[in-house]
């Protein structure tokens, strides 16, 4: 009889199997769970070196799959000023004059400040040069669509007086001629990132697709292993045992890799090839070449990411009828809907997944055309494409999910009524009669798509547990609104199987069944009878990933 390597006794374990929903016990042999069933029964898989956790009729769960996140930007927002809930300019102020004291040299760069914190109106750079007019200052939206910059940052950054860049991203001019302060997309608030103390190597798998020039130093090398290795173990210790990377580039690759073969990798981690509007269908090439070179359980490349838009707050969305306070503006998409089926058909073909990142009704709508004319071109097959955010959704495209095999990748903490950011700008920008559209979770999984969770880190924050409440929690912004709340078990579902089957894995991950690879998490408590308003006050006991411990509490 095979000896279990590990077993945990006494528990509230939610499978996720649906042939048999709750357990008590498991037993884990190497990386794989060998038996679930009943405390006495898996007892006897119990042998002279097997270790015992007695779970104290806790919660265990399968281990949590982040399905939408940005790893090396959100790990190196844990060394950054956060300012979430800091509102107004004093309060703006003190928190950097703050941190200015541990923090003495370089550019403050603060993330998670919302659109309103010094008003309704435009944020300036002028305004930003009273919070802090002796050093560079710049600060991220919670969106990461939008940054703000004081005079010094945009002078160091050299663009203070404009600069030449790709369209879809935007340096706001003022009427003298310089910088306004507000940088719009990617490719206006990269020089400012490239002043951190990373030099922006964490952001360029997200604003350039592409490697450091120059070539970092093996200091430099040294240190972008530690700051991603600090976001790694931070997911850890928050149940996370698998993540789908949102963003990457080959550096980001090779650094992943140097952790794994160090024996430090402890998520595993899918990077996606990023196709930028800025290249060719040749360039899928690197994709081909990431494909071929890392295809493990724990770092693995299939998959082609893009932006159809940017977000509703700066108006860079993509919508169809215009915005409320713009009817004459659409927002500008970018690709058009004849490059976007080309480069969706291309990369079908080639058999990569597609995530696109839209968010407005019109962006879903282009990227829905674009997966249909792949699979006209190249016959139906089970490509599971994928659509990130879809905040706002056509009434007419909700069925088109289930009908293309799309899958419905979506961030609980995002929504409107979770009270996890201010309702404005957001709720303007999408107008009463689109806001029963708007995160519409149910309407989506009622017609038939398949979700998965998550959360943008570093856009909102990576902790599972505050995003399955936000998701059981959620309010209606008006009675007449369909009700979004996610059940218990849907909301654990997004986090769990949703995103095992979004990753193909449906079968290994995502579940707790004998044969199941052993990604399972040990809560503090017991989950199934907390307040769902209390969840986000639970805490994870143990993570286990591929059968080994990578945090214990």
């Amino acid at each position: 009889m095979t000896h279990a390597d590990l077993i945990i006794r006494n528990a509230r374990i939610m499978t996720m199997d649906d042939g048999c929903p709750a357990a008590e016990s498991l037993a884990v042999s190497g990386h794989t769970i060998i038996a679930v069933g009943s405390t006495g029964d898996i007892a006897n898989l119990a042998g002279p070196a097997t270790r015992t956790i007695d779970a104290g009729g806790t919660s265990v769960l399968p281990g949590f799959i982040e399905s939408h996140l940005h790893i090396f930007a959100g790990a190196a927002s844990l060394s950054r000023l956060d300012l979430t809930g800091i509102d107004g300019k004093d309060a703006l102020r003190n928190a950097v004059m703050n941190w200015s004291t541990s923090q003495p040299d370089g550019i403050i760069f603060a993330n998670q400040a919302h659109y309103t914190i010094l008003g309704s109106g435009p944020i300036t750079r002028q305004m930003l040069d009273e919070v802090c007019p002796d050093r560079p200052f710049a600060m991220m939206a919670p969106d990461s669509h939008t940054a703000w910059a004081n005079t010094p940052a945009l002078a160091a950054a050299g663009i203070l007086h404009g600069a030449q860049i790709n369209p879809g991203s935007e340096i706001v001019m003022a009427a003298d001629g310089t910088a306004s302060g507000e940088l719009r997309e990617t490719d206006a608030f990269a020089p400012v990132i490239a002043l951190t103390e990373n030099q922006g190597r964490e952001a360029l798998g997200y604003t350039t697709a592409r490697d450091p020039v120059p070539a970092p130093t093996r200091s430099q090398r040294a240190a972008d292993i530690a700051t991603l290795q600090q976001g790694i173990e931070y997911c850890a210790s928050l149940g996370i045992t698998s993540m789908h990377n949102m963003d990457g580039n080959l550096y980001q690759c090779e650094l992943l890799h140097e952790i794994h073969q160090a024996g430090s990798l402890k998520c595993r981690i899918e990077v996606p090839f990023h196709y930028k509007n800025d290249k060719q269908l040749s360039d899928l090439e690197e994709a081909e070449y990431m494909r071929r070179t890392w295809s493990s359980d724990h770092l693995w490349c299939n998959r082609v990411k893009l932006f159809m838009d940017g977000v509703l707050d700066s108006g860079t969305a993509f919508v169809l009828d215009g915005y409320p306070d713009d009817p004459a503006s659409t927002g500008d998409p970018l690709f058009s809907a004849e490059d976007f089926s080309e480069i969706a058909s291309q990369c079908d073909k080639r058999g990569f997944q597609i995530a696109v990142h839209a968010i407005g009704d019109a962006a879903v709508r282009r990227t829905l055309d674009g997966y249909q004319a792949a699979r006209h071109a190249n016959g139906r097959q089970d490509s599971r494409h994928r659509i990130e955010h879809i905040e706002v959704i056509d009434e007419a495209d909700v069925g088109r999910f289930a009908e293309l095999g799309v899958i419905a990748s979506m961030q609980p903490l995002h929504a409107l009524g979770t009270g996890s950011y201010p309702m404005e700008p957001t709720r303007s920008k999408i107008g009463d009669a689109k806001l029963s559209r708007a995160f519409a979770w149910n309407t989506l999984r009622d017609a038939g798509a398949h979700l998965c969770f998550a959360s943008d880190w570093p856009v909102s924050p990576v902790d599972p547990l505050m995003s399955i409440k936000a998701a059981m929690t959620r309010e209606k912004l008006h009675p007449s609104h369909p009700d979004q709340r996610q059940s218990l078990h849907q909301a654990v579902h997004g986090y769990t199987a949703g995103g095992a089957y979004a990753e193909f894995n449906e079968n290994r991950k995502g579940v707790l069944r004998t044969g199941a690879l052993a990604d399972i998490v040990i809560l503090d408590g017991n989950i199934q009878t907390t307040d769902p308003a209390a969840i986000d006050d639970m805490k994870v006991a143990t993570t286990i990933c591929d059968g080994v411990v990578t945090y214990q509490a």
